[in-house]
């Protein structure tokens, strides 16, 4: 970002030179649609790049020469980004189609039926503690602490839980 030839620009705007105004604003329009992009949806980048290039004409006279450019163009940035996130809803205008498409979950359900059956074959404590930590991501602390179990236990629980899964899997004892 050229900041020292925006904060130039933005003093001569100031100052009455419009053909420095129109290139700030014409210069800052790419840097606007880096910014939305990686917080907003494509869809709602130009209008957010232009909600701000009409906040920063309307609040011109609050910019102080003094200062650097790129923080103030930033913090309206990000107020009106931040603006965008708490509306009710980001784009209500288009009617959902009656044949909108469902993402098929029968492999999710599959694998997960698959997992609980897996974990059937383990002795209680295991399952749960697998369960826990491996899936959940609960920290051994974590799961000693909701299981009532030692954090040592924990650990062997989960290594001789996880040793017997494999054994399962690799003999094929799992299958109905």
């Amino acid at each position: 970002m050229p900041q020292s030839d925006w904060d130039r620009m933005m003093a001569a705007a100031l100052a009455g030179d419009g053909n420095a105004y129109r290139k700030l604003l014409a210069e800052l329009v790419p840097w606007l649609r880096r910014y939305y992009r990686r917080r907003l949806p494509l869809s709602m980048t130009e209008d957010a790049v232009q909600d701000v290039l009409l906040a920063i004409h309307e609040k011109r006279h609050t910019y102080d020469p003094a200062r650097p450019f790129a923080p103030w163009l930033a913090a309206i940035a990000r107020y009106k980004w931040i603006d965008r996130m708490r509306a009710p809803s980001w784009d209500n205008t288009e009617p959902l189609d009656d044949n909108l498409g469902v993402p098929d979950h029968e492999n999710a359900v599959i694998a997960e039926k698959t997992f609980d059956r897996l974990l059937g074959i383990l002795k209680p404590a295991q399952a749960q503690v697998i369960r826990l930590v491996k899936i959940e991501g609960y920290s051994l602390a974590e799961a000693a602490k909701a299981t009532g179990q030692s954090v040592t236990l924990v650990k062997v629980n989960i290594h001789r839980g996880l040793k017997r899964l494999t054994a399962a899997a690799q003999d094929g004892s799992d299958e109905d």
